[in-house]
């Protein structure tokens, strides 16, 4: 009870749980347990059986955070278990948390978020782990701390001494010290070798022989002693044994089910009575399990030479637990059984309350089954098709999607026209989403036309509510998908305009997003500016947090572009994060708290910036993630601006090597912008233009100009430099005609040698419409003087902007103002 964990690793049968829960007994301390088995080896089993374990002890234990068992939770680990960590501050006096069999959790996020609840455990919580390995988590910092404390096998194993107490007082044998010894050197102490020995020596008519028959480790001689003891016991409790071994627990209810014998209760007292490795769960000794050894034999057995009572027995257990409501429990063994049918009428049934938090058992059972037993639902294979989405794998999907359509094809004679319309309307709708991400928008768009035809008041796949702000890495970075820019924007823009008027297709708002950001990167801010404002009026967008979120963000960036940051801005991005109710607030705040540095900084304000970001809880130390990209890039600016050059370049080393793996173009562009930036500030100002040369060559395909903009004067200043150095050379590897871009877009080129309206002039109306802009009118006056529609002044103002070839309102006039002083 002095340190954070207490670790009990020692292979099977060395009495980890009996030393466990005999400690548990006698400590006087509140303590929860949950034995794990490979059921809890996902997410959200795991931190499920965690809280339900403890509310055995605290009842309402946990309300606030029921989001930890959220798959997406596993995204935002920090954040799920800095939740889990506050509720455990709550706790009044020191409290026991066991975990029992962790060898059986291989989740790295589950494994993850225990070495996170472990550093930062509060002094009254005690973690106890027992285990058959080693952690798959580093310990050596609590160990150097002292806040480990360890029990392995040698600590677990008998000593010769107790070996003799263990045979006289626990047993009739009259065991000489010498055969007692000959039994240690064969079990090396081991305390379940010891008592099958026992149980098999009482049988023995030669205990001299069947001493000398032990040999092997422990496995050879765990397999040879149940068999030896297996095989001297009665018919009847023999049958029990194999027919309830299919149980992970059991209750004399459970075992009359599953046997159909009216004397399982006395069956399981006997089976206590023999020592015969049953484990009491409670108090009251009405739940068992089977010691692991016992079970893993019985098994073995069963399922080898009596398939068909395997089979009746799982079969049996199903329907047991159908009929209590436990269904996860049931499809398991109906899975067992074979009886695929009867797993997927069950499964059909409960699928829509597993997706949200058991998403990954459903695919586990899925999986498990042979396609033709559930050919006819179709909600499978759409649920399939969904999960590929979310885990990243694309192409499986698209292919899985592919089958699916030729499926669903034959089944419209044998469905109601409306079902299949919306079947077909749901996978294309996958369909669409899956080719987007693999940047085939020609398919893509094929495929929403097809929803439009057959489901065009949205899929039931779309989301129309969300809380998460995780669990929408797919759609971080959208303009990486595709080198063609062009062809994004009239995909995006086209998709817009089909959905814009409807009410409830928050799908849409990952369009606006991309779109908004793919304007602002242009530098076209007034579209960028009416774009936003159209997706701040859609009340369906709100209910998306993500979206929301991503969409205040592009509209602080907007204004900041247009001179209109300042304090305000950072108050409008307060407002958005107050206004969020999500589980994932922190990390919505670290974005938050970020954006506002850089606000900061743009206003030269960079201890202020430092000031903001710190409150995000960020440290240039970190263990970088993708996740956190434009956040650590704020930080390697802020920390620059800062003359903390070697620290912003720490983070960039490590951020570059996390490049190399993972991002996609945009954010290769961003991070050799912000290494020119920190070099630029450094000692070794000059090295500045290499990475800058690097992102310039890759940029300039797509047009990025924001992106340099943002940078501000410090970057402005390197572009003129690089420009007069390069066209000064013999020959240059860059794209200077880009760079000439960039600075008129900055305001700091020459644009004499410019033709002005080379192409096109502008008409009689858009000299009018421009005319007043420059006066000072809004859209709607300008609409009302010219007794014209506003859609139709901003139909003239784009024409104007293509003509002039400028991106705003602001270089539209200054453009027509010094080509009317030339004149």
């Amino acid at each position: 009870m002095e340190t954070k964990l207490t670790l009990v690793s020692a292979q099977a049968g060395y009495g980890k749980t009996t030393a466990l829960s005999e400690w548990a007994r006698q400590c006087g301390r509140p303590a929860a347990w949950i034995s794990l088995d490979k059921y809890d080896n996902d997410w959200s089993a795991f931190w499920g059986g965690v809280l339900a374990s403890i509310r055995e002890r605290f009842p309402r234990f946990g309300e606030s955070i029921g989001f930890l068992i959220e798959p997406e939770s596993a995204a935002s680990i920090d954040t799920a278990v800095s939740a889990l960590l506050n509720e455990l501050n709550t706790i009044e006096g020191d409290f026991v948390l066991i975990l029992d069999d962790y060898h059986v959790i291989e989740s790295a996020p589950v494994n993850e978020a225990v070495r996170y609840l472990l550093a930062y455990l509060p002094p009254h919580v005690h973690l106890y782990i027992a285990s058959r390995t080693e952690l798959p988590f580093p310990t050596a910092r609590l160990l150097a701390k002292g806040e480990v404390n360890v029990i392995r096998v040698e600590d677990m194993r008998f000593e010769l001494e107790e070996g003799v107490v263990f045979f006289r007082e626990t047993t009739d044998l009259s065991l000489s010290e010498k055969q007692v010894a000959e039994l240690f050197r064969q079990t090396e102490g081991w305390v379940s070798g010891l008592q099958l020995a026992a149980i098999s020596l009482k049988r023995s008519g030669n205990i001299a022989d069947t001493i000398s028959q032990f040999n092997g480790r422990q496995r050879h001689i765990s397999d040879y002693l149940m068999e030896e003891v297996f095989g001297h016991l009665a018919a009847s409790l023999r049958e029990f044994l194999l027919a309830t071994s299919v149980l992970r627990r059991m209750n004399w209810e459970m075992c009359l089910a599953v046997t159909e014998k009216a004397d399982s209760q006395d069956q399981l007292e006997q089976l206590e009575q023999l020592n015969l490795f049953i484990v009491p769960l409670d108090d009251q000794r009405q739940w068992f399990r089977y010691h692991h050894l016992l079970s893993d034999f019985l098994q073995q057995l069963c399922a080898r030479e009596h398939t068909e009572m395997w089979r009746q027995s799982h079969r049996r257990a199903a329907v047991w637990y159908e009929t209590q409501a436990l269904y996860e429990e049931a499809v398991e063994h109906y899975i067992k059984a074979q009886q695929a049918d009867d797993a997927v009428r069950l499964i059909d049934r409960i699928m829509l309350d597993f997706m949200p938090l058991k998403g990954n058992v459903l695919l586990r059972w899925i999986a498990s089954l042979p396609e033709s037993s559930y050919a006819h639902k179709p909600a499978f294979q759409l649920y399939y098709i969904s999960k590929s989405l979310m885990d990243g794998e694309w192409d499986q999907g698209l292919h899985r999607a592919e089958q699916a359509e030729k499926r669903f094809e034959a089944m419209k004679a044998f469905l109601p026209e409306s079902d299949w319309q919306q079947l077909m309307g749901n996978l294309y709708y996958l369909s669409g989403i899956l080719a987007y991400l693999q940047q085939n928008l020609t398919l893509s768009s094929a495929y929403f036309e097809l929803v439009e035809q057959y489901l065009p008041e949205s899929s039931s796949f779309q989301m129309s509510s969300s809380k998460r702000y995780l669990g929408h890495e797919g759609f971080m970075d959208m303009l990486s998908l595709t080198r063609d820019l062009r062809e994004s924007e009239r995909f995006q823009l086209k998709w817009i305009k089909t959905w814009e008027k409807k009410k409830n297709f928050p799908f849409v708002g990952y369009f606006y997003i991309t779109y908004c950001l793919l304007l602002y990167e242009w530098n076209r801010l007034d579209e960028a500016e009416l774009y936003v404002g159209q997706a701040v009026s859609r009340e369906d967008l709100r209910t998306n947090v993500w979206i929301w979120i991503q969409i205040g963000l592009i509209s602080s960036w907007v204004q900041r572009a247009q001179g209109r940051s300042g304090q305000a801005a950072i108050e409008a991005l307060d407002d958005l994060g107050f206004s969020i109710d999500s589980p994932d607030r922190k990390v919505i705040w670290k974005r938050i708290r970020s954006e506002q540095a850089r606000l900061l900084l743009s206003q030269g304000q960079p201890q202020q910036a430092y000031e903001r970001l710190a409150q995000s809880g960020m440290s240039y130390l970190d263990e970088v993630t993708t996740r956190y990209l434009e956040e650590y890039l704020i930080m390697a600016r802020v920390l620059a601006a800062n003359d903390r050059i070697e620290d912003a370049q720490l983070l960039l080393g490590q951020l570059e090597r996390l490049a190399e793996k993972e991002w996609r173009l945009r954010g290769r562009i961003k991070l050799k912008i912000v290494q020119s930036m920190v070099l630029r500030q450094s000692a070794r100002p000059h090295e500045a233009f290499a990475p800058l040369g690097i992102a310039l060559r890759i940029s300039e395909p797509a047009g990025y100009i924001r992106s340099y903009l943002d940078e501000g004067p410090i970057m402005i200043e390197m572009l003129s430099e690089l420009l007069i150095e390069q066209q000064a050379a013999v020959q240059s590897s860059l794209p200077l005609k880009y760079v000439q871009l960039l600075l008129e877009a900055a305001g700091s080129g020459s644009d004499a040698s410019k033709p002005f309206l080379a192409n096109e002039a502008l008409t009689e109306q858009e000299e009018k419409v421009l005319d007043l802009l420059a006066e000072g009118f809004l859209y709607k006056e300008i609409a009302a003087r010219l007794n014209i529609a506003l859609d139709t002044v901003k139909f003239h103002m784009k024409n104007v902007y293509r003509k002039l070839e400028v991106n705003n309102r602001t270089q539209a006039i200054e453009r027509v103002k010094r080509h009317r002083q030339r004149d």
